[in-house]
């Protein structure tokens, strides 16, 4: 696994995994499969990086033109690892990614839990999320 500020934007596959730091840790075997997707794995850490660093650093990536998919997985319930998850919008805004399939998920209970974007922006709107509540 690579840290992901620390990592050339250069040196990248087809396929990036973008992954909280410590779901190794907190969810060993969800991180295996994980690693079944793909190698290339980039371990973020929210606490310690600030989300615009790792969203330009991610933009940089994309702008090889090598990286055709990103997966950001991460644990559940944390409030720094659900950034990661934001990181997919903010790029959108940036730049054309239709060339660029993008996926999210949790780990739970060492399972993999797809996330879809929808839910995911209504995360950030409260509001909103209350009213459907």
């Amino acid at each position: 696994m690579k840290d992901l500020m620390r990592s050339n934007i250069y040196d990248v596959d087809e396929t990036i995994i973008v992954v909280g730091s410590c779901l190794k840790n907190m969810q060993p075997q969800g991180f295996e499969k994980v690693k079944e997707l793909s190698e290339n794995i980039y371990e973020l850490c929210l606490e310690e990086t600030h989300i615009n660093m790792a969203i330009t650093k991610i933009g940089g990536m994309i702008r090889t033109g090598k990286v055709k998919r990103i997966i950001f997985a991460t644990v559940d319930k944390s409030p720094h690892c659900v950034q990661v998850h934001y990181i997919r919008n903010e790029l959108e805004k940036m730049m054309d990614l239709k060339n660029v399939t993008i996926e999210n998920y949790v780990v739970v209970d060492n399972e993999l839990v797809e996330i879809d974007n929808d839910i995911i922006s209504m995360s950030k709107a409260l509001a909103k999320l209350k009213k459907s509540m």
